[in-house]
């Protein structure tokens, strides 16, 4: 059974929203000039090279055997790959802030395929309760209005779902990976997802074409030195110390501070009902993290 969440767990889970949600700030940036499927794997491709760097100074052995690469190669699909390309996809046509909404559906996602699939995760209600006051800040910082187009375009609208749904299978993979040799279990995944992605990204973006300034080229860096190497590290950590349902409550985080990061470093307007978000939002974590002797599994006596 999952301890009690302690005060360092609430502040790694602070600094991984924060890493994460500064991500959009500096994409929004970057996208200018460098196109999103060669930053995205440049920036893995950069975390790849790191984590296999800090590997080897820690003394960290790379993974063998095929059951545990099929682990890796699954976590890279579930992580990076496919929710990618479909989020990609999805959001061509629908808003972007009813894809944050359906994003926000990963702890839920979570919690049931953590039910099922570890030992110390059972579904419990005031799991679900937290996850609801979650997705209520999300839709309250997004604003009604984003949930209007809901329906209307189901196959762009189900790809954006689907991909919360593996970002879920893919907390469970970190799980099962989180161990002694992290440092190294993160490389390899993130390389693994590199030499998945770049074929296909020289094929569309024809990198060596872009003119693209070398301060964008190192935005590109801090993206895969920070946002991704580091995240990862922090991600595993959070993981392994409290589990795959705790964790995946970072998807509200995530949006709530993009969206305050762009207020203090791009100026953007501030609208009242961001501290309502963020009010339902941390409710929703103290909610879902309660210890409680009353808090049973759901169907269990």
């Amino acid at each position: 059974m999952q301890s009690r969440p302690k005060p360092l767990d609430y502040a790694l889970l602070v600094l991984l929203a924060l890493i994460w949600g500064a991500s959009f700030t500096l994409i929004k940036v970057v996208v200018r000039d460098v196109p999103p499927l060669t930053l995205t794997a440049g920036r893995i491709a950069i975390a790849a090279v790191v984590l296999a760097l800090a590997a080897r100074i820690m003394g960290q052995a790379w993974p063998r055997g095929a059951p545990t690469w099929g682990w890796i190669v699954l976590a890279g699909l579930s992580g990076n790959v496919i929710p990618f390309a479909l989020i990609s996809w999805g959001e061509a046509r629908i808003d972007s802030g009813l894809a944050a909404i359906l994003i926000s559906l990963t702890p839920l996602a979570t919690l049931i395929l953590a039910h099922f699939f570890t030992r110390d995760e059972p579904l419990r209600w005031h799991r679900l309760a937290g996850v609801g006051l979650g997705v209520m800040g999300l839709v309250t910082l997004m604003g009604p209005a984003a949930l209007s187009h809901l329906g209307e375009d189901l196959a762009r609208q189900g790809a954006v779902l689907a991909a919360a749904v593996l970002y879920a299978v893919n907390t469970i993979i970190v799980k099962r990976l989180s161990g002694a040799r992290s440092v190294a279990m993160a490389a390899a995944i993130m390389t693994v997802s590199t030499l998945m992605l770049a074929p296909v990204m020289m094929i569309v973006d024809r990198p060596w074409r872009l003119a693209a300034p070398a301060s964008a080229w190192a935005w590109v860096g801090i993206l895969g030195i920070v946002q991704t190497a580091l995240a990862t590290l922090v991600l595993f950590a959070i993981v392994r110390r409290n589990g795959a349902g705790f964790a995946s409550q970072i998807n509200f985080m995530i949006p709530l501070f993009g969206y305050l990061l762009g207020i203090a470093l791009l100026g953007e307007p501030l609208r009242a009902n961001a501290l309502m978000a963020l009010g339902f939002i941390l409710l929703g974590i103290h909610v879902a993290n309660r210890a409680s002797k009353l808090a049973r599994p759901m169907g269990k006596g």
